[in-house]
């Protein structure tokens, strides 16, 4: 039954159309799903709306009797990541130390909208800890495993881990989340489905708990880039608008010759030649091009970036609680507090100039094409193994995510 939430939301959104399905039996399966003791519902929420959801539901259908159809999420299960407000919630951002903060007393602005769209809001989703690593564990809430090769109990990647886990998983048509490095694209890369970072403030961020202020971005997570369209412009409050797919033929695709297509997984490096050579018999030409600033951005990022300053001056004030972080996200927060106020202002100019550089007028190029992530998705106990293993996989899961930011 949860396959029937794997599906585009366009068919969806046609199968409600036609009384194939209702909202009610979209949300029913989903409910189904999150609680079937078989998967990971227990994992991937921190909490469930199932009767919120299903009054939602009920009301959506009679609104398509009448008639009324906001938009094609209409009626459509939607997870949000646990770091939005929610009217009547505790947002904990995945943390202890947040669990008994006030309640929201609004939306956040991208949830309001998701709303105004006509989307059921389900549940929240889980994550890494104040949304501080590409991995996707949490010591507080459980670790939702990735679909695929469960047995194996393979990461589901961060921060949006929970997020990737429903959509990936039927347990919601498509998800909420945040991208600060990598926190939508990393999860789901790993998770086998499409997730898309916006240019920063496209979509509001009013009510969505920081990471990191420069960085920060609201995106989607859903089964494919077209539905990630959709549901962006329903976040960033356009006008809704077909996805014309750019034509082939004659189509530029930059491939960057730098470390970003280095020391890839066999499995990674054969799905990328695949990919781009299926494009190229469709016409599109192969441009194999250096970018400097990738290699300049690397070099900046050596001492973690912009975001751990950043994230220190949000946590300080909870740095002597630290029984109650996670010790992997905790290290890389206090970890910015020693980074010297020239030093960040250094940062951010660099950031500033490597992106004046990096245009279309620079590159000859319609698109730059490259692996999300150069590993797949490693086993839990691999990750869990050391500290030191943790870095080294966090390290793997943001280097190309991170250097686009």
């Amino acid at each position: 039954m949860a396959e029937a939430l794997v599906r585009p939301i366009a068919a969806l959104a046609r199968d409600l159309a036609q009384g194939r399905t209702t909202s009610r039996e979209l949300v029913e399966v989903a409910l189904a799903r999150i609680a079937d003791a078989g998967g990971e519902g227990g994992r991937a929420f921190t909490k469930v709306h199932a009767q919120g959801a299903l009054l939602a539901a009920d009301v959506s259908d009679r609104l398509r009797k009448e008639g009324v159809v906001p938009s094609a999420l209409a009626g459509l299960p939607v997870s949000i990541k646990d770091l939005f407000d929610i009217a009547g919630d505790v947002t904990t951002a995945g943390s202890k130390i947040l669990r008994d903060a006030a309640s929201a007393t609004a939306d956040a602005v991208a949830v309001a909208r998701l709303r105004a769209a006509g989307a059921v809001v389900i549940a929240r989703s889980n994550m890494t800890e104040f949304a501080f690593s590409g991995i996707g564990i949490n010591p507080h809430y459980g670790t939702p495993l990735n679909p695929y090769d469960r047995p194996r109990r393979r990461i589901p990647g961060g921060s949006s881990s929970g997020a990737a886990v429903s959509v990936a998983d039927g347990m919601a048509a498509f998800a909420l989340g945040t991208d600060t490095g990598g926190s939508v694209r990393i999860p789901a890369a790993l998770c086998g489905i499409a997730g898309f970072k916006p240019t920063r403030a496209r979509v509001p961020l009013e009510g969505a708990f920081p990471l990191s202020t420069t960085l920060d971005s609201i995106g989607p997570l859903a089964p494919t880039a077209a539905c990630c369209a959709t549901v962006f412009q329903i976040l960033a409050g356009e006008e809704p608008r077909p996805l014309v797919a750019a034509a082939l033929p004659g189509l530029r695709l930059g491939i960057p010759k730098n470390h970003m297509l280095e020391d890839l997984d066999i499995e990674v490096m054969r799905g990328f030649e695949s990919a781009i050579q299926r494009l190229a018999r469709r016409g599109a030409k192969l441009v194999e091009l250096a970018v400097p600033e990738f290699d300049e951005a690397a070099k900046a990022n050596v001492g973690g970036g912009i975001s751990p300053p950043e994230a220190y001056a949000m946590h300080r004030k909870w740095i002597d609680r630290e029984q109650e972080f996670d010790p992997r996200v905790l290290e890389r927060i206090v970890r910015g507090g020693f980074v010297l106020a020239a030093d960040y202002i250094e940062l951010l100019a660099t950031r500033a100039r490597l992106a004046r550089r990096f245009t279309r007028a620079n590159y000859d190029v319609d698109v730059l094409v490259m692996p999300t992530v150069p590993r797949i998705a490693p086993p839990m106990e691999h990750v869990e193994r050391s500290a030191e293993s943790f870095r080294l996989a966090n390290g793997n899961m943001l280097r190309n995510t991170y250097l686009i930011n």
